[in-house]
């Protein structure tokens, strides 16, 4: 009995392992297709509109990491892949298109968990099993948590992006100067801010994400 559920939720954080890395890729290729879709043809030249993982993999971000929070009970659900590149003065709409590219890999984590939320709610009707709305649950609760995870406005993150490329010019200007001076700190910098993130802010983030995932599966799925 007692190695049943051992095996039962090894399975289950290896599930949710797998799932983290496909959504992060998923959520890479959104970014490149949003700026192929605006005028830049970098990431289509880079060959990262695609969803085989293996140009997406980064060791650290889309292994190692993850692996250590899933495996540790980690609160947080955090990885990342290589970042997709692309040319902002390359894209047609000058206002508002490194906005759009920086919104549009959390879009998509948060369209993937708004459908798969959908199936876990509704599956049964339609036939699904306790081990599908299980899974479609799941899905829907790592997207959520990734695409909402990514839009806290801080650098390297994608809300500061959106942030950054909505203001004004003068205020974009200081907190370009923040960006660079934060990723000119390398890992240390993202270490730091998940050190706070989960001593600090990962309670209430997690009740948050909780919240909405029971909008959109009542009951847990």
């Amino acid at each position: 009995m007692v190695t049943y559920r051992s095996n039962s939720a090894t399975m289950i954080t290896l599930l949710s392992f797998v799932i983290l890395i496909v959504s992060i890729i998923a959520h890479e290729v959104a970014h490149g297709y949003a700026a192929d879709s605006l005028g830049d043809p970098t990431p289509r030249i880079a060959g990262r509109l695609t969803l085989n993982p293996l140009p997406h993999i980064d060791p650290a971000g889309s292994i190692l990491i993850p692996a250590l929070l899933l495996f540790t009970g980690s609160p947080i659900f955090f990885g990342w892949a290589k970042p997709v590149p692309y040319n902002p003065y390359n894209l047609s709409n000058k206002r508002w298109g490194e906005a759009l590219v920086a919104i549009a890999g959390s879009a998509t984590n948060l369209l993937i968990a708004i459908i798969f939320g959908f199936l876990a709610h509704y599956g049964a009707a339609i036939g699904f099993d306790a081990t599908a709305l299980s899974f479609a649950a799941t899905i829907s609760f790592v997207n959520l948590f990734l695409g909402l995870f990514n839009m806290i406005p801080f650098p390297p993150l994608d809300g500061f992006t959106a942030l950054r490329a909505a203001l004004p010019w003068n205020l974009s200007a200081g907190m370009g100067r923040f960006e660079h001076r934060v990723r000119g700190a390398g890992i240390l910098s993202l270490l730091l801010f998940l050190f706070l993130f989960s001593a600090f802010l990962s309670g209430p983030f997690f009740h948050f994400v909780a919240w909405i995932y029971g909008l959109l599966v009542p009951g847990g799925g």
